[in-house]
């Protein structure tokens, strides 16, 4: 897949928008791949900058939705719902992740924020089936 960018009009649909995100990281444009993040996605990379003693820059450089030295990003299945949409990615192991994009002042934005909480619920799900898995072999406790 070849990306090229023949002018600087907004990127009109999800697709667009992550089109637009990969050359950026490509072109280590950091200005560029902020403006595709959303707004609440820009905080927490603020916060993390904060805590890890890092510039926002770093951060968003550091951690972009696949690794650098990968050669095609593979994408499927735009879905649009409203002011939300998603849109699977294939990262660099292999297998398919949904990203989520909001629509921020007429734009899709990436929304990684919404990425890392679902990734936590996902977390605390699994979590939450292995101590019921744990559990359900334990002999009850007598008093």
């Amino acid at each position: 897949m070849s990306i090229s960018c023949a002018s600087e009009s907004k990127p009109t649909t999800p697709v667009e928008s992550f089109k637009a995100y990969i050359t950026a990281v490509k072109q280590k444009d950091t200005t560029k791949m902020k403006l595709l993040l959303s707004s609440e996605s820009i905080k927490m990379h603020e916060q993390e900058a904060k805590v890890q003693n890092l510039t926002l820059d770093d951060v968003v450089r550091r951690e972009t939705l696949f690794t650098e030295g990968q050669k095609t990003v593979e994408f499927r299945n735009e879905k649009i719902e409203g002011e939300k949409a998603t849109l699977e990615v294939k990262n660099s192991f292999g297998t398919w992740e949904t990203v989520p994009f909001v629509r921020e002042d007429d734009e899709w934005k990436i929304d990684k924020k919404g990425y890392a909480d679902r990734m936590m619920q996902d977390f605390d799900q699994n979590n939450q089936l292995i101590d019921d898995i744990i559990n359900q072999g334990k002999p009850t406790p007598s008093l």
